[in-house]
């Protein structure tokens, strides 16, 4: 049986203006999101490059913009099997399950933003083109860095205090690597105390069974029972994006179309070189949806 997947993407695929054209279509939500945060959605969205790019103001931007989009997929009558998203994206995954309404997402991912924003001394560095086992090998005996984000074959992200990445990036030859521009070490230990913080936060919100089921970060085995899902999303924080096994999980569950909701086509990208037997849609803005 022919199955289909939605795929949410995080951080880093923010662009200015977007979500623009979804102003009229999901004036309701924009006018939620602020009442809940305080500001517009709409006005950051066009401000600049570098105010977009901080992790405050990122994360929100991304999660209602994404989840007016899931509304318009779901009132064109589309429907998907699984849902799966990337690090921020899987509060996107999450409210397209029905695991909690538009609200509770947007107070969840603000106070997410909010504690990440504040994380200090640590960075984050991608990689691209490597040997693997020379940099699982590098990683196992160099402390205090981490694989943050196992994207694909190619290309991962590494997280931890700046002098343990430079001791890898010393070792592991690659076609490029560049460290990245945010407060701390992402998907780390490191973050410990600010997940120790938001699980209090998470631990507030009741979350309902998914209605369709959810590949998470942290163990991508699909579920939709409610305090699974939870339990996931705290160790999110601190855990490993286990995205590379994600897309591997695609074809087992008999997916033969993926579609990535949200800017940018990042996530397609990577299942493309990965499973590039399925089929890819990308729906970024309300002419994508038809």
């Amino acid at each position: 049986m022919n199955k289909k997947a939605w795929i949410f993407p995080g951080q880093g695929s923010q662009a200015l203006g977007m979500g623009v054209d979804l102003q009229e279509k999901g004036s309701e939500k924009f006018k939620q999101a602020h009442e809940i945060l305080g500001y517009s959605i709409l006005e950051k969205v066009q401000s600049s490059e570098e105010e977009l790019s901080l992790t405050q103001y990122t994360q929100p931007c991304l999660y209602v913009i994404e989840s007016i989009l899931v509304d318009l997929c779901k009132a064109k009558g589309l429907t998907c099997d699984y849902v799966a998203g990337h690090s921020l994206g899987e509060y996107v995954a999450l409210y397209a399950a029905g695991v909690f309404d538009f609200a509770n997402g947007l107070e969840l991912v603000k106070q997410r933003a909010l504690i990440m924003s504040q994380a200090q001394g640590g960075k984050m560095a991608a990689l691209m083109k490597f040997d693997r086992a020379h940099l699982d090998a590098v990683l196992e005996k160099t402390p205090d860095v981490v694989l943050a984000n196992d994207n694909s074959a190619e290309q991962v992200v590494i997280s931890g205090t700046a002098e343990a990445i430079a001791t890898v990036l010393e070792q592991v030859k690659t076609k490029r690597s560049m460290v990245l521009k945010v407060s701390g070490a992402f998907h780390s230990p490191f973050m410990s105390e600010a997940a120790s913080k938001f699980a209090q936060v998470l631990d507030n919100v009741t979350f309902q069974s998914a209605q369709i089921p959810v590949l998470s970060n942290v163990d991508p085995v699909p579920t939709q029972d409610e305090q699974l899902l939870k339990e996931k999303l705290k160790r999110q924080m601190t855990g490993s994006v286990r995205w590379l096994e994600t897309m591997l999980r695609l074809p087992e569950l008999d997916i033969t179309e993926v579609t990535e909701i949200g800017p940018g086509k990042v996530l397609t990208g990577l299942v493309k070189r990965t499973t590039p037997e399925l089929e890819l849609r990308n729906i970024s803005s309300l002419a994508d949806i038809g």
